[in-house]
């Protein structure tokens, strides 16, 4: 609910950045997207937030509050990259949940800036839209925005935080560099198929299990076709069609079976008969994304021990744990710096455990 209290400068600070940077990055997008519709929706959803901005400029003018040169945040940043890499349509799902946020907390401040949270709503249904849009069209996009791109992220995450930590346990073991450069190369191979036969035999056991609600519904279909267009009917009147139209709707969807098929499938059982997953693809990526995080900690290892190895490896692992966490801030709408932060020091933590094991290990044992 909007309060009538006068906002405070902080939150318009805030407010203002948030609506540079949206403005900025739908303008970026625009200038990259190919299909003309969602390329003028894009520079439409830019001038919007343009417009906002100005509200919260006079909002912080009104206080005395000098405006504070703007700098893109490392989260556009980054959205930008992304967007760079895998084209528009990979970044519309990530600003589809920012701007859902962003929309009940424009709601719950003053009435002046309550005022823009329908707009903001809208944003938020047109990149869903958008999202839907290249879901339909391009395989790609279409995996990115279902959690093949967030798997990913969270399979390199796993690869480096479990390798750093064994890499780290047998330096404190004080064993001889080889050694380690052995042990970190098991733990990626040993590590990674893991993953890799865990994602198989999870994604074809889901696989399987939707084929058969689809055979199922084929054979309720052949057998009692009346009751399925009934069901079919029921289930749009529960979407708030009347009963006349909900019945026309569901005769006319069922009157082709394999339209009636696929129908009843979305419908009832929310899945889509052509994106059931594939086992091979999340097992190959999985083993992969796994294995990118793992083999970072052991690079430098590669090299002899001409060098200062662990502190190497700690440093590019910590780089790769900060950025690792930026990018799972995209998901999770935290900010950049406390995510990557946060994987910084969960990576660490770790590290330091195993490393003060391996040392314990090794000092009893005469490693």
């Amino acid at each position: 609910m909007a309060t009538d209290t006068k906002p405070r400068p902080e939150l318009l600070l805030a407010n203002l950045q948030n609506e540079l940077d949206s403005a900025d990055l739908y303008r970026f997008l625009a200038s990259r997207e190919a299909d003309d519709r969602r390329a003028s929706l894009l520079s439409e959803m830019a001038e919007a937030e343009a417009r906002h901005a100005s509200v919260m400029e006079r909002g912080l003018r009104s206080q005395g509050v000098s405006l504070p040169a703007h700098r893109l945040s490392l989260k556009t940043r980054l959205l930008k990259l992304l967007a760079r890499l895998g084209g528009p349509g990979a970044v519309y799902p990530l600003l589809h949940g920012t701007e859902i946020s962003g929309t009940a907390d424009y709601a719950a401040q003053d009435a002046r800036t309550a005022a823009l949270a329908p707009e903001e709503r809208s944003h938020a249904r047109t990149l869903g839209e958008l999202s839907r849009g290249i879901a339909r069209g391009e395989r790609w996009h279409r995996s990115a925005g279902g959690g093949t791109l967030r798997a990913a992220v969270f399979g390199v995450s796993d690869g480096l935080v479990s390798n750093l930590s064994l890499v780290m346990g047998f330096a404190g073991a004080s064993a001889n560099a080889d050694f380690v450069l052995l042990a970190g190369l098991a733990g990626l191979l040993a590590g990674a198929s893991s993953m890799a036969a865990g994602e198989y035999v999870s994604m074809k056991a889901q696989r399987e299990l939707f084929e058969r609600q689809i055979e199922l519904e084929a054979a309720e279909l052949a057998v009692t076709p009346e009751e399925e267009v009934a069901e079919l009917a029921l289930i749009y009147r529960a979407k708030g069609l009347a009963k006349d139209e909900a019945d026309r709707l569901a005769s006319r969807l069922t009157e082709d079976p394999e339209i009636a098929l696929d129908t009843l499938v979305r419908e009832e059982l929310g899945l889509d008969p052509r994106e059931l997953g594939s086992p091979w693809g999340a097992a190959i990526g999985s083993f992969f994304a796994f294995a990118l995080g793992a083999v970072l900690p052991v690079l430098p290892y590669f090299f002899g021990a001409s060098t200062p190895l662990v502190v190497v490896s700690l440093a590019i692992s910590g780089l790769a744990l900060f950025s690792v966490g930026a990018l799972i801030s995209l998901f999770t709408g935290r900010g950049v710096l406390f995510s990557g932060g946060r994987q910084l020091i969960i990576g660490a933590v770790a590290a330091a455990v195993t490393f003060g094991l391996g040392k314990l290990i090794g000092v009893s044992t005469g490693v």
